[in-house]
């Protein structure tokens, strides 16, 4: 008797657990419809702003109106559609401005509508360049920054850092992923969240990424999957612990993280491909790519850099890390002599652009 009550109640649990499980699938029915119903919602209203925008545009053009006419346009919708936010003089000349800034540039136009008006005005007005919106544009739709975060990437000036220093990736990762894989890294990554004194160790730089994971997976990168800290590899009879551990969705494989909180040096390398191997050899499936590395120390000098990855047969990557925003007044005045220098092998656009030369392959 004990046992048929033990079975009935085992049933019933085991009846409860499906029955979770369908209600689960319902509400991520839901949630998916829902976002879907947002993204309609988001691409009618920027179709919309795109249609205002050519209009106003038109009649200024043709000197049917004049300004004083949107005033009188921004009173009416008012009157007319009281609670509908939105029409504003302002805004209403933001769309015109909206209209004509992408009016004819096919790259970008579709890019527009995959992101919410307030991510387009963001970049619309804080973009100095064409080739700084398409960038942008781009890595807003990629990563799917929220608000918060393509304004930080504004700050960080990600743009200009990616013009003026590539990802110094080893030619064994550009062999195995192609140039996908040297877009996954950075040259430099913006740690300023974590809030590391100026002379922390790393144990402190360790800690304080684990305590600020979501915001490391979004400075690394959307595809970033995390797989665990202080990773058990047992090679021989010896045992290691690799700082960082994760997976990349888009390029199928692991990735190893090493951390250095002083500066780079060539003997880094040798610990780092030791891990890639062992990650090779011990951890991969067989369907996964072939592991990669991450060599993140707190700075670097990029020649020695270069020289290092030149002949280094791993894949693999080295980047700074950094914990204060950096002068974008600088960075800017770097990038328009860079531009001024480069002028007559332009890149046509900022997301391959032309890097300085350098010596090896690896720049």
């Amino acid at each position: 008797m004990p046992a048929k009550v033990g079975s009935v109640t085992t049933a019933r649990v085991g009846a409860g657990a499906a029955q979770d499980a369908a209600f689960a699938e319902v509400v991520g029915l839901i949630e998916q419809a829902r976002t879907r119903a947002n993204q309609a919602v988001n691409t009618e209203l920027v179709g919309l702003y795109w249609q205002i925008g050519a209009y106003i545009s038109a009649k200024l053009a043709a000197a049917e109106w004049g300004e004083g006419v949107v005033d009188s346009l921004a009173q009416h919708l008012a009157q007319e559609l009281p609670g509908q936010r939105g029409f504003t003089r302002r805004n209403l000349f933001r769309m015109r401005q909206f209209f004509e800034t992408y009016l004819g540039d096919e790259k970008v136009t579709p890019l527009v509508t995959q992101l919410p008006w307030t991510h387009n005005l963001i970049i619309l007005t804080q973009s100095k360049q064409a080739e700084e919106r398409e960038f942008y544009l781009r890595m807003a739709v990629q990563q799917r920054w929220s608000k918060r975060e393509l304004e930080r990437q504004f700050r960080l000036a990600a743009f200009e850092q990616a013009v003026l220093a590539p990802a110094k990736v080893s030619p064994a990762l550009t062999q195995i992923h192609g140039e996908a894989g040297a877009r996954v890294f950075k040259d430099a990554y913006a740690l300023e969240f974590l809030g590391l004194p100026a002379g922390h160790g790393e144990g402190d730089l360790h800690r304080g990424l684990l305590a600020e994971l979501r915001r490391f997976l979004i400075e690394l990168g959307r595809d970033f999957c995390f797989v665990g800290s202080e990773f058990p590899l047992q090679v021989g009879g010896r045992d290691f612990a690799l700082d960082l551990l994760f997976f990349h969705r888009g390029l199928n494989c692991l990735v190893a993280i090493e951390l250095k909180v002083d500066r780079f040096e060539p003997e880094h390398l040798g610990k780092l491909n030791f891990y890639l191997e062992a990650l090779d050899r011990d951890l991969r499936k067989p369907h996964e790519n072939s592991a990669i590395g991450l060599l993140l120390c707190a700075s670097k000098d990029s020649e020695v850099v270069e020289y290092a990855l030149s002949r280094t047969l791993s894949p693999a990557a080295v980047a700074q890390y950094q914990t204060q925003l950096p002068d974008k007044r600088l960075l800017a005045a770097k990038l328009h002599e860079f531009y001024a220098l480069n002028a007559p092998e332009r890149a046509p656009s900022a997301m391959v652009p032309r890097a300085q030369k350098k010596k090896g392959p690896a720049s």
